[in-house]
């Protein structure tokens, strides 16, 4: 049973409030994998289109780490009349994860046991309690099937575990974008450095800050989404975007969200001693920050990171600590292998798993997946969703060539517009029964906004 809460404002959390028009689901108790029960748990979701008679034309999305269950933001070239996303053919829903700063339960929600925000006392979540748990909405607003389910990177992790999780059959179809079936060393140890970032910074306060942005650890989150950004990206995109280019102070700053961030300048200006501040923050000790040198002085010379701190200006001011330790560990847990493997496999199951215990796990996965790899990325590296291809039931692999590394899959607009409009059409005909106008195939530059929750900027940084 699950009580739905018309869209509203939670005065508690300031992050969950930059999404408009989102809906909440109240889960009156839920139990995670770990054991930890949970009460009044809170669901944040959105949804595009009107559901079916027959409750059939429902296209799950699944955002990634830094995303929120405004997919209109994140992929807005996507959606809308004759897109992929055509509200007119599907029932759309995206759903926030839990542990995620935007409106589902997380560090940043209420403890219904003590009165307070969890904080660092909010437990562990993994990828197969998010869809437990947003399978429980679909329920409660009449959903019988999902006809597909699409994400990348973590909302990938989400995407293999939909049919998983659920009853055989209920998920019809599978677009898995840059990601793999478990999440490597190397994925767990960039995000080790991030946590590490958090933990060194004297503010965080052992998760007990003031979860707004003028309370977080400003130098620990900042570092940790540089670091982020160097993972997301490729050396070939940061060569071609700035090379060996001088900074440049931006002529307008426009913030994605109001906080009075800018870019910061460039050495020559006379503004060069003045530090990166989150909404309503009182200048520091200029010694007591990284972003600077000890003459008080940015130690800036270069685009690449006037560019970097760009990123980590804009990212201070809609995340949250606690929310980010929180799910970088959810992704470290995810394996599709892990407690399902049967003993007859072989009691030393190896680490990691070899195909044919994938292709155990995944024998009743809808058949024709559609494994999007982008040729780039340094993080999920395609010979992970080469894996998949080889081991999810029919499927097909499709290699985007893109110089933007793993964040491709948040940019590279028209791409996956014809990619996944194609797949869907050919697994899905049911959906393109109606005579709406045809896909336009294309990606307009002025449809290119620049997104709070994805990596979409119109212009320079």
């Amino acid at each position: 049973m699950t009580t739905n809460i018309n869209s509203m404002r939670t005065p508690h959390n300031y992050y969950a409030n930059l999404v408009k028009h989102q809906e909440l689901s109240l889960i009156p108790h839920f139990t995670l994998e770990s054991g930890h029960q949970l009460r009044s748990v809170p669901i944040a979701y959105k949804t595009w289109g009107t559901l079916n008679e027959s409750g059939s034309n429902c296209i799950v999305l699944c955002h990634a780490l830094s995303g929120s269950a405004d997919a209109e933001d994140w992929w807005q070239p996507l959606m809308g009349r004759g897109k992929a996303f055509d509200p007119r053919r599907f029932f759309i829903f995206c759903a926030n994860m839990l542990g995620s700063p935007y409106g589902s339960a997380s560090p940043l929600t209420i403890n219904p046991e003590t009165g307070r925000q969890y904080g660092p006392e909010f437990p562990r979540t993994s990828v197969r309690d998010d869809v437990r748990i947003q399978k429980m909405v679909l329920d409660q607003l009449g959903v019988s099937e999902v006809a597909a389910v699409i994400g990348g990177s973590m909302g990938g992790m989400a995407t293999l575990e939909w049919p998983l999780c659920t009853p055989v059959g209920y998920v019809k179809n599978i677009i898995p974008i840059t990601t793999s079936a478990y999440h490597s060393a190397w994925g767990i140890a960039w995000g080790e450095t991030q946590r590490m970032s958090i933990y060194a910074d004297v503010k965080f306060s052992n998760g007990w800050y003031n979860p707004e942005p003028s309370g977080q650890p400003i130098e620990g989150l900042g570092t940790a989404r540089m670091i982020a950004m160097l993972t997301y990206r490729s050396h070939n995109s940061f060569e071609e975007r700035f090379s060996r280019r001088p900074a440049t102070r931006r002529k307008q700053p426009t913030p994605v969200v109001p906080t009075g961030l800018t870019t910061p300048p460039s050495p020559s200006s006379s503004e060069a001693s003045t530090p990166l501040l989150c909404q309503g923050e009182s200048p520091r000790n200029p010694q007591s920050t990284p972003y600077m040198s000890q003459n008080g002085q940015v130690p800036m010379e270069f685009a690449a990171q006037s560019y970097l701190q760009y990123q980590a200006a804009k990212f201070l001011n809609r995340f949250d600590a606690n929310c980010y330790i929180h799910l970088t560990a959810k992704m470290d847990s995810h394996d599709v292998t892990r407690d399902r493997l049967p003993t007859h496999l072989g009691l030393d199951i190896p680490i990691p798993p070899r195909n044919e215990h994938l292709k155990h796990v995944f024998k009743n996965v809808p058949p024709q997946a559609l494994v999007i790899s982008v040729e780039t990325d340094v993080l999920f590296r395609a010979e992970q969703q080469i894996q998949l291809a080889e081991t999810l039931p029919e499927a097909k692999f499709l290699n985007l060539e893109s110089q933007d590394g793993h964040d491709g899959f948040l940019l590279e607009f028209e791409a996956l517009s014809r990619a996944i409009t194609s797949h869907l059409r050919e697994r899905c005909p049911w959906l393109y029964a109606t005579g709406f106008e045809a896909f336009s195939g294309g990606v307009r530059s002025d449809e290119v906004i620049s997104s709070v929750f994805g990596e979409a900027e119109s212009g320079e940084f």
